[in-house]
């Protein structure tokens, strides 16, 4: 298992802290050290069940998105195919999308989907030795 460095921060960081959580529960006073105990135990599940849903709560918005995504292409690009994929891995965000055209190969524009109503085109990639600065799907944003 190849973890990316992103997920091993995340797992560093939660350990240090659920490791500090035991052992201040352990050192406080014996009358209350059962309540500290419960506490510590009560985190470090509520932190390991957000580990195991966030994924899964990512992916289901992600389809979401790209649904709209598609609909919001068919609206202001009727008649005309494209490709929706994504960046892959953990320092890119979910939810911009990649969109290549069938009518316009090598060229990506990138959108961002934050809902159905805020989709906004917020950037592009060509392919090298173009020399075209505006591709044919290029959308003036007012932002």
């Amino acid at each position: 298992m190849d973890l990316h460095p992103i997920t091993v921060i995340e797992i560093m960081f939660t350990l240090t802290l659920i490791s500090a959580l035991y052992i201040v529960a352990i050192f406080i006073p014996k009358t209350k050290r059962k309540i500290g105990l419960y506490t510590a135990s009560t985190i470090s599940a509520l932190v390991l069940l957000f580990f195991i849903i966030r994924p899964f709560w990512t992916d289901y918005h992600v389809s979401v998105k790209k649904e709209q995504l598609t609909l919001y292409l068919e609206k202001q690009f009727p008649n005309e195919k494209w490709q929706i994929t994504q960046n892959i891995g953990r320092q890119y965000n979910p939810y911009i999308f990649l969109v290549e055209f069938h009518n316009e190969k090598g060229w990506k524009y990138h959108y961002f989907v934050k809902n159905a109503d805020h989709i906004r085109q917020n950037g592009y990639s060509h392919p090298d030795g173009t020399g075209r600065k505006n591709g044919k799907h290029m959308q003036q944003n007012d932002w």
